[in-house]
């Protein structure tokens, strides 16, 4: 384990065939490549958004991602699932990933991250 702080808002079930170092690489890789996904009407990544709320992670390296809208009227609400599943897809180890959309517990403001809040003068 390194000294690294390691973001906790992401914890991907934690597989028994996997090294944790593995695990901890594939889950930064992962959020960066989350990063780079954005709601169109609202300039802030969907990881910031707190838009993701569960990964698992199988010991075959297939990932399963639950995954909110900040409104379920969202116009991009069948293409943003498609734009996950190709971030995630793009994580060096990963053999399969599947996004699910959840809308209990609906979306709320309190689940941004403070970078978001600051992104959009929410304070």
């Amino acid at each position: 384990m390194t000294d690294e702080v390691i973001d906790t808002r992401i914890q991907p079930t934690m597989p028994e065939t996997l090294p944790e170092a593995e695990v901890e690489r594939i889950t930064t890789d992962l959020i960066g490549a989350l990063k780079t996904v954005y709601d169109p009407e609202i300039p802030v990544d969907i990881y910031e958004l707190g838009l993701i709320y569960k990964v698992d992670l199988d010991d075959n390296r297939n990932l399963t991602i639950d995954m909110t809208l900040t409104a379920p009227g969202c116009p991009v609400a069948g293409e943003m699932p498609g734009w996950v599943e190709n971030a995630a897809r793009g994580v060096e180890g990963i053999q399969d990933v599947t996004v699910n959309m959840v809308f209990d517990p609906p979306w709320d403001a309190s689940r941004m991250s403070e970078e978001a809040q600051v992104a959009l003068n929410w304070w």
